[in-house]
């Protein structure tokens, strides 16, 4: 049976609803901007078929002695959520079980949340999540997100909380069976300029076939989140949390595939940025993103084709990389991101195409200050662009060989003077005559040759699962044959 995305029931409806089946039962433990969740359910009527228990341990002892310490000495963690999850949901059982188990589907309901403060100089956001069973004895399942909040308010981030904790649940246990729906429906009654969901992790028997890297795509296609982040294991990862306090070096690029070019681009650059006496070698991150507008140009329209964006990044995750969906065209925009997340150096290694791109100002005609505007980002105290020559007519373009507009160059020239454009020195010539569209062009064909000029365990990954349009049964030519 399809799944119906229900979008106009109110906050209250969905709780009474929740309230009124009998089915379900469980326990809410919030901490952090008060028990909104919980209120919701008291709120609508009918709440006492619903709540087993509410409770909420603001103080950090009272907290530890329930839950156990958080090992992190951050309360507003995932760490602390799924210990909060794991003691509710246990109790439920414990005490439930055997006078209701047979009829009832338990949940146990958690968040862990800072909210705006007093003084309006912190960053709101928590974690989210529910743990409930899709009927009666099952084994649970897991939903769980992290929020960011941005209401100016304490009592409209309250407000905020309420409804996506609701949702959550709802979604739980009406839509689980359709996980994008119940995505899109954790943001009914709300918008991202209140509120912005940047992870979601689906566990459980019911979300054995969840692709969290598919997921972590609908996050940033729908537009909940403007970044998501998952390791080279595949697993959603919190973005802030990953790039927290690290010294960030990133590859933009359509990676369709991930050729030589690419590899040599990360090398070398990399080796580069770590030569930086503010750089620190044993906190560096290298992140490879993808964003969105370029999933979508690449097919021509706004519509993303999943499986093409899931072959890129299973080549991406084989070779030992982070990956990072952006909706940040402009690199101004990664870089105002990165930014709040880190205090340390970054480092964009580009080609010698983006620098170019970087430096038309009919990109920045939306800004009131044009392409200064975006340069006083891009070109922050601690950025740095490593560009990667290209050849043109057998010249080879470089840094140094770049020619801006007449108004930009005493700019440029002071950019390259302060060392925040550098070019990429090493590199292997043979490179710059590769061009990925070529490539895979080739790969479409099967025509021979293209191999020389992608890694061998890429290589092997194309032709072995017939990725990028490469044909399972190539026949030779003719004049090949013969």
């Amino acid at each position: 049976m399809a799944i119906t995305h229900e979008k106009n029931l109110a906050t209250k409806q969905k709780a009474l609803k929740l309230n009124l089946d009998k089915r379900i039962y469980g326990s809410f433990a919030e901490i952090g901007a008060g028990q909104e969740v919980a209120a919701q359910f008291f709120k609508s009527g009918g709440a006492s078929g619903t709540i087993a228990k509410t409770m909420s341990a603001y103080d950090m002892t009272f907290s530890d002695a329930i839950y156990g310490e958080v090992k992190s000495k951050r309360y507003v963690s995932q760490e602390r959520l799924l210990s909060m999850l794991d003691h509710e949901y246990n109790l439920l059982e414990e005490r439930l079980s055997c006078k209701r188990g047979e009829n009832t589907q338990f949940f146990s309901f958690s968040d862990t949340v800072v909210a705006l403060n007093y003084h309006k100089n912190n960053s709101a956001h928590g974690w989210v999540g529910c743990r409930f069973q899709s009927k009666p004895g099952s084994d649970y399942n897991d939903v769980i997100i992290h929020i960011t909040m941005h209401d100016n308010d304490n009592l409209l981030q309250q407000q905020a909380l309420g409804i996506i904790g609701v949702n959550l649940i709802y979604g739980c246990f009406y839509y689980y069976e359709n996980p994008e729906v119940l995505l899109l429906s954790l943001m009914d009654n709300l918008n991202s300029e209140r509120i912005q969901i940047d992870m979601i992790r689906f566990e459980g028997p019911e979300f054995k076939d969840v692709d969290s890297r598919l997921m972590s795509l609908h996050l940033v296609k729908h537009g909940f989140s403007d970044v998501a982040l998952f390791g080279p294991d595949g697993q959603n990862r919190q973005p802030s949390d990953s790039l927290y306090k690290k010294h960030i070096v990133v590859l933009r690029g359509r990676f369709r595939p991930v050729i030589n070019v690419h590899l040599d681009m990360l090398d070398n650059g990399v080796k580069q940025y770590l030569r930086e006496p503010d750089v620190d070698k044993d906190n560096v991150l290298v992140v490879n993103e993808l964003t969105l507008q370029s999933l979508q140009e690449d097919q021509d329209g706004d519509i993303i084709d999943e499986k093409d964006f899931l072959d890129r990044v299973d080549i991406l995750c084989s070779l030992g990389q982070t990956v990072m969906i952006t909706n940040y065209h402009e690199y101004y925009k990664l870089v105002s991101y990165l930014s709040k997340v880190t205090q340390h150096k970054i480092g964009l290694i580009i080609g010698y195409p983006n620098l170019e791109y970087i430096f038309e100002g009919e990109h920045y005609k939306s800004l009131p200050g044009g392409i200064l505007e975006s340069f006083a980002t891009l070109f922050g105290r601690k950025v740095k662009l490593y560009v990667y020559p290209t050849r043109r007519n057998d010249d080879i373009l470089n840094c140094m060989k770049f020619n801006p507009r007449m108004e930009l160059i005493d700019l440029y020239r002071y950019l390259i003077a302060n060392h925040k454009i550098e070019d990429i020195y090493h590199y292997n010539p043979k490179n710059l005559d590769v061009q990925t569209d070529n490539m895979l062009e080739l790969i479409k064909k099967g025509e021979l040759g293209w191999e020389e000029n992608v890694p061998h365990e890429v290589a092997e990954m194309i032709k072995s699962r017939c990725l990028f349009g490469f044909p399972c049964v190539v026949f030779p030519k003719k004049e090949e044959a013969q």
